[in-house]
Formats: structure tokens, sequence, C-alpha cells
């Protein structure tokens, strides 16, 4: 499918466009539009179209678009942020630092350090910020930015070495993105993970979450967990209801397409928490995965944790387990596929 953009010279619409057939509503406002299809000539046909009714015109193949660079090619489609990567180390000035090929070591235990010497909070909070927007292409650097973001109150000088290394990192890494290979199947599966009490300062745990359409990551999280479990398999379980919820939400957005999904396979590595799922004696709070899982919208299965993917959303990983998990998401470095 191609995609392709257009500029809109002017906002517009005093109704809703079914086949260019006005129905009265409030007016929407808009700026440039993105839209694709499969059959080019429908693209190019609605193009002239849309030019005709209104004040816009037909950019062409998208290619850029609010900081995303997208390559459409033969055998799929990569989006990337190199340039906004690339100017983002040169407006904190770490465009000549040294790179260092994982953004948080493993050792890294970040507290508030009370003790430690104040930065400025107005840079720490941009940075932050910008490294956040960076997250919707880059999952690699989603657990360690958020990590780092839960600080934002108070920054300590050992938080913003930490946020630095993030910028280091990005620098051996600036062409990073994802890849969406052409005729990929349908088949969505979940991973679901946890850390155990790794939060610092309230001994939360963090969840961590990606969702795959065949081998393509359309969707990934890392958060704190709101209680603190009391076990590794409770930290799991809790992990296991947020991606149940997810999925659930996936499953219904592609049935509105016309995809039909049932027992969606959820990977977890904690064979216990998978257990807690056929035990009709547990907690009113745990009823929700196990009632879907009763149900059959969810399989939840146990993975091997060498092949639990949503890891690199929950700890600082060494070098080498980063990197085949960032592989086995399809987050490639674009020279690899041209």
């Amino acid at each position: 499918m191609k995609l392709y953009q257009m500029d809109v010279k002017s906002a517009f619409l005093s109704g809703y466009i079914n086949e260019l057939v006005y129905v009265e509503q409030p007016p929407v406002y808009v700026d440039d539009i993105i839209f694709g299809s499969t059959n080019e000539e429908y693209c190019k046909g609605f193009g002239k179209m849309m030019a005709k009714e209104f004040e816009m015109s037909m950019i062409g193949e998208l290619t850029f678009f609010l900081g995303f660079q997208i390559k459409q090619l033969r055998d799929g489609t990569f989006i990337y942020q190199g340039k906004y990567t690339r100017d983002l180390l040169k407006r904190f000035k770490m465009d000549d630092c040294k790179p260092i090929e994982t953004p948080m070591a493993t050792n890294t235990k970040l507290d508030p350090n009370e003790s430690g010497i104040k930065v400025d909070q107005t840079l720490y909070r941009s940075m932050i910020g910008s490294l956040l927007y960076l997250c919707a292409s880059r999952p690699d650097i989603m657990f360690s930015v958020c990590l780092c973001a839960r600080f934002q109150a108070d920054p300590k000088e050992s938080h913003l070495t930490a946020v630095k290394r993030i910028l280091r990192y990005l620098k051996h890494t600036p062409s990073i993105g994802l890849w969406y290979p052409k005729g990929a199947s349908f088949e969505l599966l979940g991973y679901t993970d946890s850390d155990f009490a790794g939060c610092r300062v309230e001994r939360k745990s963090t969840s961590g979450g990606c969702y795959l359409l065949g081998p393509s990551l359309v969707s990934w999280s890392s958060k704190k967990q709101n209680c603190v479990s009391l076990s590794t398999a409770e930290a799991e379980y809790i992990a296991a209801g947020s991606s149940c919820a997810q999925l659930l939400y996936m499953k219904q957005t592609l049935k509105d397409y016309g995809v039909e999904l049932s027992r969606i396979p959820l990977l977890c590595d904690n064979e216990s928490a998978v257990k807690i799922t056929n035990n009709p004696h547990i907690d009113i709070r745990h009823h929700f995965v196990r009632d879907h899982v009763a149900k059959g919208d969810i399989l939840l299965r146990n993975v091997g944790t060498k092949e639990q993917l949503a890891d690199i959303f929950t700890k600082p990983l060494d070098e080498s387990n980063f990197c085949r998990l960032r592989g086995e998401l399809n987050v490639l470095d674009v020279r690899t596929i041209m």
C-alpha cells in the first residue's frame, strides 16, 4: 500500500465528506492529510477530487511528516526519525559526544539522590520531552527514557548523566527505526513482562509489553505499576492484565476493519502467573485476565526468558541481549534495508 500526502492551504470542512456529499456538521479544521490505498490509481483519483473541491494540492508520495521520515520500498515501509535525532543531539550540544552501544548500563539504579547536585530543571525537562517524542519510533529507548522521566520534579546530576548516556546511544544509532515488511500476516501476538520492585523510591515494579501483527511491532509500553507487588508472580500477573486490556483494544480495532481474531496469544515468562489464570480462588482484582482467558479472547502462555521480547521494556540489558531483542522487534538501521 502506498501512502500519499496533501497540503491543505486553508482550514476546511463545513460538513462530512462521503463521496463528496455534504452532511451539515460543525467545522473541522485540518492541516496536511495522509491517505493511502493498495491501488495507486484510487489515490491519484482521490487527490484530484479533493483538489477540485478544496484549496489543497497533492504533495506526492509520503516521505516526511511531523519529524518522521518514511521510506516506502518494494519490500515494505521503514519509519524513523533520523533528522529529528541529529537535530536533538545538536540542540543539546551532544553532536560531538562519544557514542555508546546501549542506552543504559545494566547496573543503573536511579533514586531521588537527595544529597546530589541539582541541575537545570528546564533543561532536564526539555531533554525528557524531546526523547519521549522520539520513543514513537524508537522502542529501544522507551524504558530508559521513562525511568529518567520519573525524576523531572527535582533532577540531580546523576539523572542528567543517565539522560546524556541515552543521547550518546542515539549518537551511535541515529538511523534506527521501525521496519514493516510487505505482505506480513495479520496474526496478533502480545508479550508481557515485569521486573520486581525495580523502583528504588516506592519499590513498585515496572510493567512492559509489546504487541506485534505478524513480524511488525505496532504497540509497546513501559510503565511503573500503580501498587506494590508482594511477589514476582503478582507483578507479572498485573503486567499481564495491562497487556490483556491492550490486546482487547487492538482486537476490537481490527474487527472494525473486518479482521476477526480469537484466542490471541499473550506470552509471559513466569509460569506461576500463567497458572493463576486457571485458579478459581483468586482475588477479584485478578479476575479480569482470568475472565478473558475463560472466554477465549486471550490465551496466556508461558515463554522462555530468552524469547521474552518485552524484557527490553522492563530493565537495562547487556549489549548482547539488548541488540538481539532490538533486532527481533524489527527495530533496524535504515542502512540495512536500503
